[in-house]
C-alpha cells in the first residue's frame, strides 16, 4: 500500500472496511496546491505534536503541511456500531496545554497553521477545569485558545456566573453542540473581559438616551419533547468596547446598541416563573 509523505512522518491511508465501525474506505483529500488535506488511516497511529503524543485514525493538514485538527477515533456510527461502542474504545491523552498538563479524553484536537494549540474537543460527558481570565471553571464540549495561548472560549458545564459590562450574567447554553470546541457560547476578548454570554438565566435590561427602559430575556419555543410543553431559547448577548448585541431568536439578526448613550445592567431571570409551561432542557 502507497504511504502519504507529510511532516509527521509516512502515513498508511485506509485501504479496508469492515462491517462494524469502518463500513465504509474513507478518501485521502487534497489542498487545491497539491498538498494532503485529510488522510483517514488503516490503523490508529501515534503521531508527535506540540501538545504529545496523540493517537490518531483520522488527520487533516493545513495548505503549509501542519496538522489542522487530529481525531484519535474515526468510527462511523450505525445501527451496528453505537456512541457506546465508540466510547468504549476512547482512552484518555495527556495533552501539553498553554494552562498545564491535562489527562482528558478528546473527540479531536485542533492546531493553527504554526502548530500552536486551537482547541480541545471533549467527550461526551467529559469535563475539564479550566483556569479562565474570571476564574476557574468546568468546562464541557470544548475550550479554545488564541495562538498566544489565553483562553478564547468555552462551553461551562453547569451555569456559571461571569462578570460582564452589564453585571453579572449567568453563562449556560442547554443547546450547545458537540460538533468542535474551536468556538464556544462564553467567549473571552483579547484583554480577557467576557465578549460573549449564552444564557437562558438572565435578563439584561437597557435604559435608552430617552429615558425608557426595555428588558431582554430568552425567548421561549414548543418543546421538541412534548408539544404541551415549552423550552427555552438561549439568549445570546456580546460586548465590545463600543456597542452590546442581544440576539434572542437564533435565526434572526442581533439588535446592536452603541453603548455610549446606553445604560445596559443584567438581573437574574426564572424562566419557569415567567412562564409556569417551560421545560428548561430535554433530551431525545
Amino acid at each position: 500500500m502507497q504511504t502519504i509523505s507529510t511532516q509527521y512522518g509516512e502515513l498508511v491511508p485506509q485501504h479496508t472496511s469492515d462491517d462494524l465501525r469502518k463500513r465504509e474506505i474513507l478518501p485521502v483529500e487534497f489542498h487545491g496546491s497539491g498538498g494532503v488535506k485529510s488522510v483517514p488511516l488503516e490503523n490508529q497511529t501515534m503521531i508527535a505534536t506540540p501538545a504529545g503524543d496523540i493517537p490518531a485514525e483520522l488527520i487533516s493538514f493545513h495548505e503549509n503541511g501542519t496538522i489542522n485538527r487530529i481525531f484519535p477515533l474515526n468510527g462511523k456510527l450505525s445501527g451496528y456500531w453505537s456512541q457506546d461502542d465508540e466510547a468504549g474504545l476512547a482512552r484518555p491523552i495527556a495533552l501539553a496545554t498553554p494552562f498545564g498538563m491535562v489527562r482528558v479524553r478528546v473527540l479531536s484536537v485542533s492546531f493553527y497553521d504554526d502548530r500552536s494549540l486551537r482547541s480541545l474537543t471533549l467527550w461526551p460527558g467529559e469535563t475539564l477545569s479550566v483556569p479562565t481570565p474570571v476564574g476557574p471553571m468546568e468546562a464541557r464540549i470544548g475550550v479554545s485558545f488564541t495562538p498566544d495561548g489565553k483562553v478564547r472560549s468555552l462551553e461551562p458545564a453547569k451555569p456559571s456566573t461571569v462578570p460582564t459590562r452589564a453585571g453579572e450574567m449567568t453563562a449556560y447554553d442547554p443547546d450547545a453542540v458537540g460538533v468542535n470546541g474551536d468556538v464556544n457560547s462564553l467567549m473571552f476578548d483579547e484583554d480577557g473581559k467576557v465578549c460573549q454570554v449564552i444564557t437562558t438565566l438572565t435578563r439584561l435590561t437597557v435604559v435608552h438616551p430617552d429615558g425608557h427602559t426595555h428588558c431582554h430575556v430568552p425567548e421561549h419555543r414548543d418543546s421538541l419533547c412534548s408539544e404541551a410543553e415549552q423550552e427555552v431559547v438561549p439568549m445570546t448577548v456580546t460586548f465590545s468596547k463600543d456597542a452590546v448585541g442581544v440576539r434572542t431568536n437564533p435565526d434572526a439578526a442581533p439588535l446592536v446598541l452603541p453603548r455610549e448613550g446606553h445604560v445596559f445592567f443584567a438581573e437574574p431571570y426564572l424562566p419557569q416563573l415567567a412562564n409556569p409551561f417551560v421545560e428548561l432542557h430535554c433530551s431525545i
